[in-house]
């Protein structure tokens, strides 16, 4: 089965033949043996951190709250939370990990066999419900926990800078452009991701071969988004006001002005004249 399909993937890209011919056949090894709510447990405690500091919280999981073994969702519901915090889970992953033990009970997130008979976008659409259990993880588990042959995460990092070291490219490719690519890989592209995996491990160790060819990925053009249409103003152009308007303008503020400084004055005063006073004549220097 598996020089099947690297028949099959070599036929259709002559790149990823390559890197084939460099890594050797396939090993996509699958853990079938937990139970989904434990695979997406596991998964919600690796979020951010390393192997190991994940490995030490779920450790201390199974010593707080299981009996032995990985906790049950209603004994992850029944725990109190500072137990749950003092395992290294932080607030967010415990609601996460509460949300997704009760989705469990609800059978909203079913078992093994129950999974094997939906399609991979119906996993897909129901997992991500859970909080904190992004399409990214449900793509994990579709590929190493169900085995299903023909999944490509896209947006997984290794993904694209295997993609990008494979193929000689200067950046990472977009993920929308990585799948119609990959659109000549079907319906094996969960073999052709884990070819790209080993091509990064190959590049960093100095190892991989240069791309048999030079290609040059689909354009994918952004929609513009259509900007709001201009409203014509119902308002009239405003007219400028001849000489005449701007007179009686003036003249009206004038006495608006007048009358509301008569009203202003206490009675009895006298209005200020407004005429300027004669000026005095001076009386000729006499003469001595």
């Amino acid at each position: 089965m598996n020089q099947h399909i690297v028949d099959h993937l070599g036929k259709a890209d002559a790149v990823l033949a390559g890197v084939m011919r460099a890594v050797g056949p396939p090993a996509i090894e699958l853990d079938a043996e937990c139970h989904p709510f434990e695979a997406l447990a596991r998964a919600i405690a690796h979020q951010q951190l390393n192997g190991t500091a994940a490995g030490t919280i779920l450790r201390r999981l199974v010593e707080s709250c299981g009996t032995g073994a990985f906790p049950t969702p209603r004994q992850i519901l029944d725990a109190p939370q500072p137990r749950l915090r003092a395992a290294g889970f932080s607030f967010a992953k415990i609601a996460a990990l509460r949300d997704l033990a009760a989705r469990t009970l609800d059978e909203i997130v079913p078992d093994h066999a129950t999974l094997q008979a939906l399609g991979d976008e119906e996993i897909v659409a129901r997992l991500t419900e859970v909080r904190g259990i992004g399409r990214w993880t449900v793509e994990m588990l579709l590929m190493f926990r169900l085995g299903r042959p023909d999944v490509l995460p896209i947006d997984d990092f290794g993904v694209q800078a295997g993609f990008k070291a494979a193929y000689g490219l200067k950046k990472l490719p977009q993920p929308k452009a990585l799948a119609k690519w990959g659109e000549r890989w079907k319906p094996y592209r969960s073999t052709a991701a884990w070819y790209l995996w080993r091509a990064l491990e190959l590049a960093r160790e100095g190892r991989l071969p240069p791309p048999a060819e030079r290609i040059r990925l689909p354009v994918i053009r952004r929609r513009r988004k259509r900007s709001a249409p201009i409203r014509k103003s119902r308002k009239r152009p405003s007219r400028r006001p001849d000489r005449r308007e701007r007179t009686a303008r003036s003249s009206r503020s004038a006495m608006r002005a007048a009358s509301s400084s008569a009203r202003l004055r206490p009675a009895g005063a006298r209005t200020p004249s407004r005429r300027r006073p004669a000026r005095r004549s001076r009386a000729p220097a006499s003469k001595k």
